[in-house]
């Protein structure tokens, strides 16, 4: 067992570790979860999640992080020992953050129009857009049931947390498909959209994990705000990586957001400049066909001169930093608050 002594016992310190020491006490309940759907969909979550092949049949490679790093997972176990609960007592809520997670990835890949996740052809080119978007459909249920269901204590205060983060992310996914077609977008407009869009559920994933362990709301508050300002950071440097990143580590296709002119922070940044730079690229923003290639590459040159680049990497540190200052709210242990430190560096010092 990667990291641990025994399931539920103090995990190493690596991050990476922590994340395997979190898919290990996690996947036989989400397994379990999953199997409960109806059989068409059960499959294609599967399938999403590496744990088989399109056919049904086993993984023609090892599983290991094609179903996720398991970081919300992480986030919710972590949380509830950050207060001086068992790990154990955050399954429920690590069940659940990875359903709606998977849920929110199936509609995303089918919204972008994303041929590639985890590496692999995502689920929408193989199983075709109605079934994957019914499946994301039926993995939102599942969650809410799953907690609903659940004999852990405290399950209503903690289903009101699950509901205003849906709310939230819900909000952020409608934001995010506007700005498409909006001329120009404020970065703080864009922040907004990724509180909602990443930071609800990670945010949901630790106030979860608090809850569940009985935590009070001026600690769970603590722990939300972590999550929230963590994802937001996230965000940052998703959307680094997906102009400057590399789709080999990625497994998501580079350039795909400046080939349909999405807004994504870098960008808006740029547009927000007034010179030559920014005219240029509003200029290549202008038009509604997907840019070619060699237009990709303009834009992203043209992104980099106007600080679009720089001004990301500044706002995914300010974030990280106001997370570590909301966790100290919460008052965990300094071994965990450690841990969770070391998940938040690794989380936004991805190769880019």
């Amino acid at each position: 067992m990667s990291g641990l002594t025994a399931i539920g016992a103090q995990p190493a310190t690596s991050a990476y570790a922590l994340f395997d020491w979190a898919r290990e006490l996690v996947t036989p309940a989400l397994r379990d979860a999953v199997r409960a759907m109806p059989p068409p969909e059960c499959r294609i979550v599967g399938y999403h999640r590496g744990w088989h092949e399109a056919d049904g049949g086993p993984p023609a490679a090892p599983v290991g992080e094609r179903g996720g790093k398991a970081v919300r997972p992480a986030l919710a176990f972590l949380s509830a020992r950050a207060v001086g609960g068992a790990a154990e007592a955050a399954v429920p809520a690590a069940v659940v953050v990875e359903l709606v997670h998977d849920f929110s990835l199936l509609h995303d890949d089918v919204i972008d129009g994303d041929p590639l996740r985890r590496h692999r052809p995502a689920a929408w080119t193989v199983y075709g857009t109605p079934a994957a978007v019914l499946t994301g459909d039926a993995l939102l249920v599942n969650a809410v049931r799953t907690l609903a269901e659940s004999s852990a204590p405290r399950t209503e205060p903690a289903l009101r947390e699950l509901i205003t983060a849906l709310v939230d992310l819900m909000r952020g996914q409608s934001q995010d498909v506007a700005f498409e077609k909006a001329t120009m977008v404020a970065p703080a407009e864009y922040l907004s959209m990724a509180e909602g869009k990443t930071g609800a559920l990670m945010g949901c994933a630790c106030a979860l994990g608090g809850v569940l362990a009985g935590a009070s709301e001026d600690r769970v508050s603590g722990l939300r705000d972590f999550g929230r300002c963590l994802g937001v950071a996230f965000q940052c440097v998703d959307d680094l990586l997906g102009i400057w990143g590399s789709s080999a580590r990625s497994g998501k296709p580079v350039g795909a957001d400046l080939a349909a002119r999405k807004k994504s922070l870098p960008v808006v940044v740029a547009l927000a400049d007034e010179g030559p730079v920014g005219r240029r690229l509003a200029d290549l923003y202008a038009g509604s066909a997907p840019l070619p290639e060699a237009d990709v590459a303009l834009a992203a040159r043209l992104i980099e001169e106007a600080g679009g680049r720089e001004r990301t990497e500044l706002e995914a540190k300010r974030q990280v930093a106001a997370a570590m200052r909301a966790l100290a709210r919460a008052e965990p242990a300094p071994e965990i608050y450690r841990q969770l430190h070391d998940i938040a560096v690794l989380m936004t010092g991805r190769d880019r």
